[in-house]
């Protein structure tokens, strides 16, 4: 099992601490009914999130190529995308193990 990097860990974390933040904005204060959201919307609330980074890194750099931003700002951009992009990339492992084993599982 390889060992995971501290930065997808807080990657992770901070991802979770805003569905948490969305899920006590609306109204819900229960923290079971905030579990028992659908689990699609969570996952897709995540992706569209990871497309926004990878987007904001993207839009850095061609303003970049443009010479219209500065060297920092592109380099962060680049950085928060990339380490999303390895929180998505190790959430999906995660999630083909997981069905790697229930299917390996006897009946």
């Amino acid at each position: 099992m390889a060992i995971t990097p501290p930065s997808l860990a807080a990657a992770a974390y901070q991802g979770a601490a805003r569905i948490a933040r969305s899920a006590a904005a609306d109204g819900s204060q229960d923290p079971a009914a905030a579990g028992a959201a659908d689990f699609g919307a969570v996952l897709a609330q995540a992706a569209q999130g990871t497309m926004q980074s990878l987007k904001a890194g993207e839009k850095a750099s061609l303003q970049a190529l443009a010479g219209k931003a500065d060297v920092g700002q592109v380099v962060q951009a680049l950085s928060a995308a990339e380490t999303t992009l390895q929180a998505a990339v190790a959430v999906r492992d995660r999630v083909v193990a997981a069905y790697q084993e229930i299917i390996r599982m006897p009946i």
